[in-house]
């Protein structure tokens, strides 16, 4: 029976992810993309630091190990950082039901960069198929049209490559096998995170005089940053350390579902039938690589066994034929 503690972190886990696709939509009207993203680290560096200040002693803040910093800077260079400044530019071409089916590749891209950079894991059978079924639903949600490459496509590309980016970032994280607890890991990961996004808005030549700061950009901005940037995580982290990894990625079976209602609800967005199927697609390939492999054996009917025979009955079973004792 699921806890109510487990069922609260799944439900805020879930309910923030998703609406971060939606918000993000909405704030690209009034944002650059890379100084959206980038201020949204920065508010949430801010109030995740402190909350680690408050709730977490000097020894468990403190990175001791080349394990330590290796993990803070995959977090936050990787996972975060690069992997949310690529969805966020990707965004601009796509709805926000779209872009969540393209995250929540992330886990099937996984067992790819752990065959390789993980000496104790293994892409299995299973875990080939289940990969496959996931690419296939993406091949089914792109579905490039030879007439708009440079339309839709485009933005799904660079969604893929955040969703890659987030995949190696996870692998590398478990490679640098860090002492440090993930929710203190991400709160020196964001600042990182912030440098990163504010760098690459530079290079792109972004301008905080583009910005059209009106009640609506503050609301979105407000909620990647506070929803989705810090409670979110905690919420995640939290399942993480409650249910297990395994079921606290059964999320991502349900932030596009979030994302496709809020699009819907709030930005008159539609999806169409094929990206329905994609995703249908996707989930599938979900539901193999987290299943259990099926022993066929334990469904065919069993012999009863023999009992066991006691040691005098035993050792007339094993005379041999023809031998007659006295």
């Amino acid at each position: 029976m699921v806890s109510r503690r487990i069922a609260v972190f799944f439900a805020l886990s879930s309910l923030f992810f998703g609406g971060t696709f939606v918000a993000a939509k909405a704030g690209l009207a009034y944002f650059p993309p890379l100084l959206f993203v980038a201020f949204r680290f920065d508010i949430a560096a801010v109030v995740m630091l402190a909350y680690v200040g408050l709730t977490s002693s000097r020894s468990e803040l403190l990175p001791r190990t080349r394990g330590d910093i290796g993990a803070i800077l995959a977090t936050g260079v990787l996972a975060i950082g690069l992997t949310n400044a690529l969805l966020f530019v990707g965004q601009q071409y796509v709805t926000s039901a779209v872009a969540s089916i393209m995250y929540s590749l992330n886990p099937i891209m996984t067992p790819v960069f752990a065959a390789f950079l993980l000496s104790d894991e293994r892409l299995s059978a299973r875990g080939a198929a289940g990969m496959g079924l996931g690419l296939l639903g993406v091949a089914l949600v792109v579905s490039p049209d030879p007439a708009n490459l440079l339309g839709g496509a485009v933005g799904k590309g660079i969604l893929f490559a955040g969703a890659i980016a987030a995949a190696l970032g996870a692998v590398l994280i478990r490679r640098a096998d860090s002492d440090l607890s993930s929710t203190v890991r991400v709160a020196w990961g964001l600042p990182f995170a912030a440098a990163l996004c504010h760098l690459l808005a530079w290079s792109g030549g972004e301008s905080t005089a583009a910005i059209t700061w009106s009640a609506e950009a503050a609301l979105a901005l407000g909620y990647v940053s506070i929803f989705a940037g810090v409670l979110a995580y905690i919420a995640y982290f939290g399942l993480i350390d409650t249910a297990g990894a395994i079921r606290a990625n059964l999320i991502f079976y349900v932030v596009p579902v979030v994302s496709t209602l809020g699009g819907w609800a709030l930005l008159d967005e539609t999806i169409d039938a094929m990206a329905v199927v994609g995703f249908l697609t996707i989930f599938a390939g979900f539901a193999v690589l987290g299943s259990k492999s099926i022993d066929v054996r334990s469904l065919l009917p069993t012999v009863p066994a023999d009992p066991p025979l006691a040691d005098d009955e035993s050792a007339v079973r094993e005379e041999p034929r023809g031998y007659r004792s006295d």
